[in-house]
């Protein structure tokens, strides 16, 4: 960012200062040059409503500055914009600067919803002039071919690609698209599959159970969801069945419809971009996605997450209202975000008052509601609130089920921070007896004890357990090691708590307690460093710095 204002300082000082003949001869004006370096500042900031201000204040630039058209069109699609992208690109198809991957993919897009597949083609063609693609282009490019040539052809196309679980997706949408009886066990395979979390299929083998009349056996997989954890478009959709709401899942979303299959294509592809912190593409293609299908406005949630990650609260909030308010589920999470944002923006309290307000006005909340607001409570802090709800969710669940093991396991955590430690066991164990090997209640509830000093072998013995049936969890690994440190062993308690710095390198408990062990090994200058770093990072109250403060100056002995 830095390098762009030196260069454009730098030039604008020149021009400014020497009357140059190629100054006469492209009749270049300062103001354009000062408006698109604005433009680019604003571009840059991820404000692209300023940054369309100041393009089309500088828009002679458009066929002399080589990104102006493509930073220009990103701006006028992450704003929602499209039609008006695909006019831009369309009215400088002759220029140099209209020739990048992404004008291209603008054009296909733009054949696709006039269902002109033969020049999509074409368009598809000149994608492949870009050699040097990104895995990501190169999935873009395979995929959209193989989309128009089924829609050209009523037929499969096949080049051979292999990109995965994403090419088995493409596969069963296109036999969806072809009416094929195989569709509905594609989606399923996809759904069962154990390399990553394709549980949004739920809501397409369900639109194909529907459809089929089968809707018996949809009620049957509704049952199996679990309805506290699930994502937002299968708990809406387990509510749905619940209700008898079952036409809705044709409101949204239509295997016949091009429109409708390359649009859920661009939102995998959106999702790969978020997955890289790459948001400006991954918000590009997602608003392809809502421009195809503006239907399916469940996908506007990505776009809101997006926006708060990278801290432009203005658009996450665009883009949240335009969610439909009579499904529950999704009106819910926009009061959620909403008072995630009034967090960041002012505090928990007025937060909280905008919560506790929005949810006065839903009638009968939904017991996945009540854990949410319950989790809301706890995260501020205002644990006895959070039990109150959590009591509310406990009445509503299966007592044998997953659900209500978690809802037990985080009522029981409330009751732990208010020390009501008989109360907190009660529950945890409880949890243990429905769902025994869950890794983090084993570590909740041993490292309690650990605290309390009690239970001290049961607590090591769960807490290797607990590191068995996990992946590298910082907080797992640290409980085991300071489990270690309380029976005197420092040596496995370095070896256990130096991996979970690694891990979390930043955590200010895991660093107390690698310094703690530095000073039992006789490491003290190394173990003041930390606890002097301790004292750097922001912690949540977790650490007492006062007693940090007094290791550094006494040691152990005294703190």
């Amino acid at each position: 960012m830095f390098k762009k204002f030196l260069i454009l300082s730098i030039f604008l000082l020149y021009q400014t200062n020497v009357q140059s003949k190629s100054f006469d001869q492209k009749n270049f004006n300062q103001r354009y040059l000062s408006n698109y370096f604005s433009a680019l500042v604003s571009f840059d900031n991820v404000n692209n409503e300023r940054a369309i201000k100041y393009y089309n204040s500088s828009k002679a630039l458009i066929s002399q500055h080589e990104t102006f058209l493509k930073n220009y069109i990103f701006s006028l699609v992450e704003i929602g914009d499209v039609k008006k992208a695909i006019r831009e690109i369309s009215n400088n198809t002759n220029t140099n600067n209209s020739n990048f991957f992404e004008a291209y993919v603008i054009l296909i897009v733009d054949a696709i919803n006039k269902k002109d597949f033969l020049n999509a083609k074409i368009y598809i063609e000149s994608l492949k002039q870009f050699d040097e693609q990104t895995t990501f282009e190169a999935i873009i490019k395979s995929t959209l071919e193989s989309y128009v040539n089924l829609f050209s052809n009523k037929k499969k196309f096949s080049d051979n690609s292999n990109f995965g679980k994403l090419t088995l997706v493409t596969d069963a949408f296109q036999d969806c698209y072809l009416g094929s009886a195989e569709s509905s066990d594609k989606f399923l395979n996809i759904i069962n599959t154990d390399d990553g979390d394709f549980s949004r299929y739920i809501f397409f083998y369900l639109r194909q159970l529907v459809n089929n009349k089968n809707i018996e056996y949809a009620s049957e997989i509704s049952k199996s969801i679990n309805p506290l954890n699930s994502n937002l478009l299968i708990s809406q959709s387990k509510l749905w069945i619940e209700k008898g709401e079952l036409y809705k899942f044709n409101d949204f979303f239509s295997c016949e419809s091009p429109n409708d299959l390359v649009a859920e294509f661009f939102f995998l592809i959106s999702n790969l971009y978020s997955s890289q912190d790459e948001f400006v593409k991954s918000n590009f293609y997602l608003n392809l996605s809502q421009y195809l299908n503006p239907k399916f406005y469940f996908n506007l949630s990505l776009l809101a997450e997006n926006y708060i990650l990278v801290e432009n609260f203005e658009l996450a909030k665009k883009f949240l209202n335009l969610i439909d308010r009579n499904d529950i589920m999704y009106s819910w999470y926009r009061i959620k975000k909403i008072g995630q944002i009034i967090s960041i923006e002012q505090n928990d309290s007025e937060s909280l008052k905008f919560i506790e307000k929005n949810l006065d006005k839903i009638k009968d909340p939904h017991y996945k509601i009540l854990f949410d607001v319950a989790n809301i409570y706890k995260n501020f802090g205002k644990y006895q609130r959070s039990i109150n709800y959590y009591n509310l969710v406990l009445n509503k669940l299966d007592k044998k089920s997953d659900s209500y093991a978690d809802a037990l396991y985080r009522r029981g955590s409330s009751f732990e921070r208010l020390k009501e430690y008989k109360k907190a066991d009660t529950d945890l164990l409880n949890s243990l007896s429905i769902f025994p090997n869950d890794p983090y209640v084993l570590n909740y509830l041993a490292y309690s004890w650990l605290e309390r000093n009690i239970n001290i072998d049961r607590s090591i013995e769960m807490l290797k357990e607990a590191y068995q049936n996990t992946t590298n969890n910082p907080y797992i690994t640290d409980s085991l090691g300071w489990a270690y440190y309380l029976t005197g062993d420092f040596v496995k308690a370095e070896k256990y708590i130096n991996q979970a710095l690694q891990l979390k390198p930043d955590d200010p408990v895991i660093m107390d307690h690698y310094a703690d062990i530095l000073w039992k090994l006789n490491r003290k200058i190394q173990a003041k460093y930390f606890w002097k770093n301790v004292l750097k990072i922001e912690n949540d109250g977790e650490i007492n710095l006062e007693e940090v403060k007094n290791k550094l100056i006494f040691g152990l002995t005294k703190s």
